[in-house]
C-alpha cells in the first residue's frame, strides 16, 4: 500500500460529496488527498475501522463482504472504475461493519490523504469544510428518506452532522450561516436577539497579537454558552470575527434587557490580560444591543439588521454600554 501526490481531479469532481464545491474549494480538497496503491488480495477496510477517510476507484476492483461461520461470505458490493467507495459512512462518521478487498491491483484516490483529518481542515479552511459537511447532511439524508426507522436509529449522528457543519471551529459558536438557514423553524414569538461586540479589541489584538485575540474569543465565547446553560435554553452565536451574541425563545423584553445586562457584566468581570513587555493590563468591557422580535420589529431581517446596525454605531461612540434596538415609527 503507498500514497503519492499528482491526484488526477476528474474522479473527484464527480462525487456527490463534492458536488457543490466551487473551483478553488475542489482544488483544496486535490491539493489534500493521496493515491492508494493496494495489491490484489489486499484489505481496503476492515469491520470496526472507523470511516476517516473515502476512496474513489480509479482502476481495479473492490469488492465489499461480510464473512459467514461456514467460511463463506455474503458478499454485499462490487466496485469499478469511477466509483466512490465508503462516501456514505465516511459523511456520518461511522465504522465500516463488512471487508473490503481488492479483486485485482488496483489504485484509489483517497480523501482526506495519510495523515489528514476534517478537524484540521476545519480550522484551515472552515468555510469549504462547513460546505462539504453540509453536503454531507444532504447526502445522507437523501439516500435514507424512504426507510423512516433509519432515520430514527441514526437520529444522533444526523444532529452531529449537523452540529459540525454550523459550528464556528475557533470557538464552539453557531455560525451565523446556521441562523440564517434555520431562522425560520426556530423563530418562536417572543424571541430575543441580543448581540455583543468587545471594545477596543483591536488594541489587543495589534499589541498583544492574534493570539492574544483568539484566546479572548474563547474566554468570550465560554461566557455565552454559560447564559445559555443557565437559562436552559438558546444558541449562542458568532455572526463576524469578533461580533457574537445570543439567541433566545420565548424571551419577553424585560428577561431580554436583564440577560443583555448580565452579560455586559460578566464581560467587564473576566480577569484582565495581564501587563507586560512595558504594556499596562487589558481590562474587558462590551457593547451590547438587543431586540425581541416580533415586538421590535415584525420583520426578522429588518431586526437583524438593525440591531447589527445600532450595535456598531453605538461601538463607535465609545461603546461600554447596553442598548436596545426599535423600529423606528414612520412620520405621518
Amino acid at each position: 500500500m503507498t500514497a503519492s501526490l499528482g491526484v488526477d481531479p476528474s474522479p473527484i469532481q464527480k462525487v456527490e460529496l463534492f458536488s457543490t464545491l466551487l473551483p478553488k474549494e475542489i482544488e483544496f480538497v486535490i491539493a489534500r488527498s493521496g493515491i492508494l496503491q493496494l495489491r490484489k488480495g489486499g484489505h481496503l477496510f476492515s469491520p470496526g475501522e472507523k470511516a476517516e477517510h473515502f476512496y474513489m476507484l480509479v482502476k481495479g476492483g473492490i469488492r465489499v463482504y461480510k464473512p459467514r461461520s461456514d467460511g463463506s461470505d455474503d458478499e454485499m458490493a462490487r466496485f469499478t472504475s469511477g466509483d466512490a467507495i465508503g462516501d456514505f459512512d465516511f459523511a456520518r462518521g461511522a465504522a465500516y461493519d463488512a471487508y473490503a478487498s481488492a479483486t485485482e491491483d488496483s489504485e484509489l484516490i483517497m480523501f482526506p490523504g495519510y495523515g489528514l483529518s476534517m478537524e484540521a481542515f476545519a480550522l484551515e479552511e472552515p468555510h469549504t469544510t462547513s460546505r462539504i459537511l453540509l453536503s454531507a447532511i444532504v447526502m445522507v439524508t437523501g439516500r435514507i428518506k424512504s426507510t423512516q426507522k433509519i432515520i430514527v436509529e441514526n437520529m444522533s449522528w444526523v444532529q452531529e452532522l449537523h452540529r459540525r457543519a454550523y459550528e464556528d471551529p475557533s470557538t464552539g459558536l453557531w455560525k451565523q450561516s446556521f441562523l440564517a438557514d434555520e431562522i425560520n423553524r426556530l423563530l418562536e414569538d417572543p424571541m430575543a436577539l441580543i448581540m455583543l461586540k468587545p471594545d477596543r479589541f483591536k488594541i489587543l489584538v495589534d499589541s498583544r497579537g492574534h493570539g492574544a485575540g483568539d484566546e479572548a474569543m474563547v474566554r468570550i465565547a465560554a461566557l455565552l454558552r454559560n447564559v445559555t446553560r443557565r437559562i436552559g435554553r438558546g444558541w449562542p452565536l458568532r455572526f463576524k470575527s469578533n461580533e457574537v451574541g445570543i439567541l433566545v425563545n420565548k424571551c419577553s423584553p424585560v428577561h431580554a434587557e436583564k440577560i443583555a445586562r448580565d452579560m455586559h457584566n460578566a464581560i467587564a468581570a473576566l480577569a484582565p490580560v495581564p501587563a507586560g513587555n512595558n504594556l499596562p493590563a487589558f481590562s474587558f468591557t462590551a457593547t451590547v444591543s438587543y431586540a425581541v422580535w416580533p415586538i421590535d420589529e415584525v420583520s426578522w431581517e429588518n431586526l437583524f439588521r438593525g440591531n447589527y446596525d445600532l450595535l456598531m454605531d453605538t461601538w463607535r461612540a465609545g461603546g461600554n454600554t447596553v442598548v436596545r434596538y426599535k423600529k423606528k415609527e414612520e412620520k405621518q
